[in-house]
């Protein structure tokens, strides 16, 4: 928070950007085991997350990200039974995951407790959905779980990670996704939070190689808006153990949704062409 003006910024040193926020109160600030936790009310956006200084959600637009990191790789899934969420400790991807009645169990393994506290006194929307007999809430280390984890146990992996820094870098990391590729089914489907490309190609390119080393057939980075990050966008990037990411089911009538539908879905596959140009033959 910056002075009297009432300010929350995230600076993007090596893109030479910031981005502000303008808040009304402080709602919690927290030191946990793993990382800096704050959640500050807005004039606009609703209340606001960030973790280690990194803008997470509003209470606005977060429908945007939950929606992207669940339904497109539930619907590229011919029968997503078990799921698996890394990270997500607000819950919000959970909730989304829950709507898809096919759906028989979903695990979600967070490292840090406190976010999800946070979520149900300052996001109640998120977890309403959290007593669903078939979630289940682990507070561990997601890399140590998924390298242990069964081969080939799980339909779907969603990664809904930080930024690499702190408690989520060992989420970016091949050893990971490898073991990502293991413990899918071999029609599995995996998403990873995968940043934007106006800001972080590199490590997209890197992300890419890395899922191209674990053996995953095809990948796609569907590039979708985030107001509330620097640049406005993100990308989370579809991977499948075996066969093509266009073969999508139609989204069936019970599940609602505000910004994913399967058009978007399918146009957002074919990749914008600056990004098809730097990724190349990856």
């Amino acid at each position: 928070m910056s002075g009297n003006n009432q300010w929350v910024y995230e600076t993007v040193e090596e893109m030479g950007a910031r981005f502000g926020i303008r808040v009304t109160d402080k709602l919690l600030e927290e030191r946990t085991a793993y990382q800096h936790l704050e959640v500050y009310r807005t004039e606009h956006w609703g209340n606001l997350m960030l973790l280690d200084g990194v803008i997470m959600l509003s209470s606005v637009e977060n429908f945007v990200y939950h929606e992207m990191m669940s339904h497109p790789a539930l619907q590229s899934h011919a029968a997503p039974r078990n799921v698996v969420i890394i990270g997500g400790g607000d819950c919000g991807t959970l909730s989304e995951v829950l709507k898809h009645e096919e759906v028989e169990s979903v695990m979600q393994i967070d490292i840090d407790e406190a976010v999800t506290r946070a979520a149900e006194r300052f996001f109640p929307e998120l977890v309403a959905h959290n007593d669903d007999p078939r979630a289940s809430l682990h507070f561990e280390d997601g890399v140590a779980w998924m390298r242990n984890a069964p081969a080939g146990s799980v339909d779907v992996i969603i990664v809904d990670s930080t930024d690499p820094i702190g408690p989520g870098t060992g989420l970016f990391g091949p050893a990971f996704l490898a073991d990502c590729h293991r413990v899918l089914r071999d029609d599995g489907i995996m998403v990873g939070q995968s940043e934007s490309p106006f800001y972080h190609m590199p490590l997209m390119l890197d992300y890419h190689r890395a899922m191209a080393a674990a053996g995953f057939a095809e990948r796609r980075s569907l590039l979708f808006p985030q107001p509330v990050y620097p640049g406005g966008s993100i990308t989370g990037t579809l991977a499948r153990k075996t066969g093509r990411l266009d073969e999508i089911r139609p989204l069936a009538g019970g599940v609602a949704t505000r910004f994913y539908n399967t058009g978007l879905h399918r146009g957002l596959l074919e990749m914008p062409a600056f990004m098809r140009e730097a990724l190349g033959d990856v």
